[in-house]
């Protein structure tokens, strides 16, 4: 089932990447922001989550074929913090309830929106089973940047619970 997962989260990224614009676009467009012509409904707005104009906004470097975050003290004052996230669900396993998916700025569903890269993504280990829905969930838990993950992940929420 590990394996299964590995394969669907390396699948999805891989995916984001490919889909990545190249040319700058105007700050609130392109991948991993929702756009506004979208039947389906945006992230409500919320004061006590991490945004994701912030997560968005990171820089990278390559090195030795990878592409990697280059953090600023913006992010770095996230890190090993208990920290809130919204977003939509990205199940990485079968099943009615979820301990390990990604969280999304934009919805799968919604034929608009470009998914985004690396940055638009979080992973999620949860403390106890989340019910997958459609809808934005918000989680809050143990918040890392990860500076070389295997599966080319800049954020991790651990030991998370969810949130009304």
């Amino acid at each position: 089932m590990k394996r299964v997962a590995a394969g669907l989260l390396a699948a999805v990224l891989a995916a984001a990447a490919a889909a990545q614009v190249t040319a700058p676009v105007p700050m609130g467009s392109g991948p991993g922001v929702h756009d506004p012509n979208s039947a389906f409904a945006p992230l409500p707005a919320r004061t006590d989550v991490v945004p994701w104009s912030l997560l968005t906004t990171i820089k990278t470097k390559v090195e030795k074929n990878r592409t990697l975050p280059v953090f600023e003290r913006q992010h770095l004052a996230l890190t090993q913090k208990a920290q809130r996230v919204q977003g939509f669900m990205m199940p990485l396993e079968p099943g009615e309830k979820q301990t390990h998916f990604l969280l999304s700025s934009v919805p799968l569903s919604c034929p608009f929106c470009v998914p985004g890269g690396p940055e638009s993504m979080v992973e999620v280990k949860t403390r106890t089973p989340v019910r997958y829905t459609l809808d934005p969930v918000v989680v809050e838990g143990r918040f890392a940047l990860l500076e070389d993950d295997q599966y080319g992940l800049y954020y991790r929420v651990t030991d998370a619970v969810g949130v009304k």
